[in-house]
C-alpha cells in the first residue's frame, strides 16, 4: 500500500447546495503501538514500582493506577480538541455573510399574570380577647362590602366596661371627662359610635358586640391558615375553602381573625427572561393584553424591577401597578406584556449563522478556498439576530448557514 494511504482518506461529498472534501487520518499499526507502550502502571504508595500492564502492588496489595507520562495529551476544551481534524476545515462553496456593526431594537414579549396588591390589604384584628358566638363570612375569597357584619363576639371583659360606662352615665353624669374616657374605651373595644349611643339611652349591657368590616375587599384568610394555599388560588375547589375560625372558638386580644385584600389596585406581574435584563428599564412604558381580548391593548408604564433572579425559570419579575376599579381584572388573569426596547449598539450576526454544540458556539470563517470552525462568544438575541461579543468581527466572511456544514457522524468527537 502506498505509504500517503495510510495517513489519508479523501471523501467527496456533492450535493444541490455545493460539494465538500474530507480528510479522514488513518493512524498507523506502529503508532497504536507506541501508544500502547507508553501505558504504564504503578503503586501510589511505592512509586518505584513499574509495571507495564494492570495489577497489585508485590510490597502492599494494593491496586496499581495507570501512570502520566509526559507524552499523553492532556485534556483540553479548546475548540480545536472539540472538533475532529476532519473537519476542522472543510473545503467547499456554500453561501457567505458578513456581521454587521449596527444599531438594533426589538419588542419583547412578556408573559404576565394579575395578582393582589399586598400593599392594599387590611388585617382585622380582635380588639378584644372572648369567644366568637356567630360567623356572618366562612369562606376564603367571600367578597364582603365596608360596614358588612363580619361576626359577633362574648367578650366578660367588655361587659364589665359596659357596666362601668353604664354607672358612670347614670350616677356621675356631670364628670364628663371621666365618660368621654370610658366611651373612648368602649370605641377602642370594637364598640360603634351607634352601639355606644344605645347603650347610653337604654342603660342595658349587651355582652355581645359585632365586629363591621373597615374596608371593601376578598377575604384572603386567617393568620392560621396555611400560606402555601396562595399558589393554589386560582383553583376552583379552594374558591369554597372553609376559614379555619368558626363559631365557639375563643380569640385573644391583638389576633388577626381576617386577612382583608382590595382589588381596586392590583399588580401585572411579568417575567423577563435571562438575556433581556439589560433591555427593560423602571418607568419604560408597556403594552398590555390580557387572555380576555389580545386584540386590545392598554399602555402602561413598569413601575419596580425585582431584583430576586429565579433560578428555576432563569427569569426575574417586573410589576405594574394597575388600577382596577373601572377595568375588573380577576385574580389570575393571565396578561401578555409588550415591551419596545432600547437600542443596542454591537456586532451582530444572523442566528442562522451559528451552530450550538454543547456549551460552546461555534460559526465558519471562509479561508481561502474552504471554511474553519472558530468558535464565539455570544451575548443577547434580538429577532433573527444574535449579538457577538468576541471570535469574530465584521470583516470575517462567514458561512451563511452553519447547519449545511456540520456531518453529524464526524464533526464532533465522541470518545
Amino acid at each position: 500500500m502506498n505509504k500517503y494511504l495510510k495517513y489519508s482518506l479523501v471523501l467527496i461529498v456533492i450535493s444541490s447546495i455545493g460539494f465538500a472534501i474530507y480528510f479522514f487520518p488513518i493512524k498507523s499499526d506502529n503508532h497504536l503501538e507506541n501508544l500502547h507502550q507508553k501505558e504504564v502502571y504503578t503503586c501510589s504508595m511505592h512509586p518505584q514500582i513499574i509495571r507495564d500492564k494492570p495489577g497489585n502492588c508485590p510490597i502492599c496489595g494494593m491496586t496499581l493506577i495507570k501512570k502520566i507520562t509526559e507524552s499523553q495529551a492532556e485534556e483540553d476544551n479548546s475548540i480545536d480538541n472539540l472538533l475532529k481534524p476532519t473537519d476542522n476545515f472543510i473545503v467547499g462553496n456554500y453561501q457567505t455573510t458578513t456581521a454587521k456593526d449596527t444599531t438594533l431594537s426589538s419588542e419583547v414579549d412578556l408573559p404576565g399574570i394579575v395578582s393582589y396588591d399586598p400593599n392594599s390589604s387590611v388585617n382585622i384584628a380582635a380588639r378584644i380577647s372572648g369567644r366568637i358566638e356567630k360567623m356572618y363570612v366562612n369562606y376564603k375569597y367571600q367578597k364582603v362590602a365596608k360596614g358588612q357584619k363580619l361576626f359577633d363576639l362574648y367578650s366578660p371583659e367588655l361587659l364589665t366596661e359596659q357596666q362601668n360606662f353604664i354607672y358612670l352615665v347614670s350616677n356621675d353624669s356631670d364628670n364628663t371627662s371621666i365618660i368621654k374616657a370610658s366611651k373612648q374605651k368602649l370605641l377602642l373595644y370594637g364598640m360603634t359610635k351607634n352601639q355606644i349611643n344605645s347603650l347610653s339611652s337604654s342603660k342595658k349591657v349587651n355582652p355581645q358586640v359585632s365586629i363591621y368590616s373597615p374596608a371593601s375587599g376578598i377575604i384572603q384568610g386567617t393568620e392560621k391558615m396555611d400560606n402555601t394555599s396562595n399558589s393554589t388560588m386560582q383553583s376552583t375547589s379552594n374558591n369554597t375553602e372553609i376559614l379555619n375560625i368558626k363559631e365557639g372558638n375563643y380569640i385573644k386580644k391583638g389576633e388577626v381573625v381576617f386577612k382583608l385584600v382590595n382589588t381596586d389596585k392590583v399588580w401585572g406581574i411579568f417575567n423577563v427572561s435571562q438575556g433581556y435584563n439589560s433591555l427593560i428599564k423602571t418607568n419604560q412604558a408597556i403594552k398590555i393584553a390580557t387572555e380576555l381580548d389580545k386584540n386590545e391593548f392598554m399602555d402602561a408604564k413598569i413601575n419596580f424591577i425585582e431584583t430576586q433572579f429565579n433560578p428555576a425559570d432563569k427569569s426575574n419579575r417586573i410589576r405594574v401597578y394597575l388600577n382596577n376599579i373601572k377595568l375588573k381584572f380577576p385574580i389570575g388573569l393571565r396578561l401578555q406584556g409588550i415591551v419596545k426596547t432600547n437600542s443596542v449598539q454591537g456586532v451582530w450576526l444572523q442566528k442562522q449563522a451559528l451552530v450550538s454544540i454543547g456549551n460552546k458556539r461555534i460559526v465558519f470563517i471562509k479561508k481561502n478556498n474552504g471554511f474553519k470552525a472558530t468558535a464565539i462568544k455570544a451575548g443577547i438575541e434580538i429577532d433573527d439576530f444574535i449579538q457577538i461579543i468576541s471570535g469574530i468581527s465584521v470583516e470575517d466572511t462567514i458561512a451563511k448557514n452553519a447547519q449545511y456544514l456540520i456531518d453529524s457522524e464526524s464533526f464532533i468527537k465522541t470518545e
